[in-house]
């Protein structure tokens, strides 16, 4: 069970963010903004506590705050994202992390990994070689989950650029699937909840204390998830798919 979340506010420089998905056009500021509102009163919907942190107008990718840190049970690790120009962002979570936090680690270079490359299930986390997590990266996570008594292993992406693009862990051994991972059989031993081709971007949802928040506007997805005996919260994040921003990328959940 989750019980606290941590999110920040998108600034105006987020129509400046990163994105292979220019055909979608640029975000608007102020729906985002109300998008944004609206999947923090979804999470304290869930039971969760969430801290808001205030805007990073230099860093125009930061509201996606959950690739510049992987919460464990037992541990926070500082991630070393791949986009060179978001590596800066783990200054403004350090101290953040260090107040709410007993045990930090920091993943150092030449190591590269963003969180939206791991998924965790139970005291294992799956974590994906893209093009924003080297082997490095995964190497040092693995050995600093092993120090806490936890486990990890790579899988190999071929298409999408994080690994929870095309999954999602919802419990009771129900994964979320998508695209290239359908046949992989790293995942053989999970119930899969399929998600057609034409609803992926809503294989990227995140279980929170029995209910599961999916992107609005899938609505394949929305009942086999509901159909598989979850509680569906829907949240418009349309502003920032048009940045390949999913629902998990907004927030730091433990």
């Amino acid at each position: 069970m989750f019980t606290k979340a941590i999110v920040r506010i998108p600034g105006k420089s987020l129509i400046h963010g990163l994105s292979d998905s220019k055909s979608l056009g640029l975000p608007n500021y102020d729906e985002a903004i109300t998008q944004h509102k609206l999947y923090i009163e979804a999470l304290k919907l869930c039971g969760l506590e969430v801290t808001v942190l205030e805007p990073c107008e230099e860093y125009p990718d930061s509201t996606f705050i959950e690739d510049v840190a992987l919460i464990t049970p037992h541990c926070a690790i500082i991630t070393r994202p791949g986009a060179p120009t978001r590596r800066a962002e783990i200054t403004k979570i350090d101290s953040v992390l260090r107040n709410e936090f007993l045990n930090v680690e920091v993943i150092e270079a030449p190591g590269t990994i963003e969180a939206g490359d791991v998924m965790m299930v139970g005291s294992h986390f799956y974590i994906g070689l893209s093009d924003r997590t080297n082997r490095s990266g995964a190497e040092q996570t693995i050995g600093i989950l092993k120090k806490y008594g936890m486990t990890g292993s790579t899988v190999t992406l071929n298409e999408v650029l994080h690994l929870k693009t095309g999954l999602s862990y919802l419990e009771n051994n129900k994964l979320v699937i998508c695209g290239e991972f359908i046949n992989d059989p790293i995942f053989k031993d999970y119930d899969f909840i399929e998600i057609p081709k034409e609803e992926s971007y809503a294989a990227n949802c995140i279980w929170v204390n029995e209910r599961v928040i999916i992107p609005s506007g899938y609505p394949i997805s929305n009942e086999r998830i509901s159909g598989s005996g979850f509680n569906v919260i829907e949240v418009d994040v349309s502003e920032f798919k048009k940045l390949d921003g999913g629902l998990s990328c907004l927030s730091l959940r433990y």
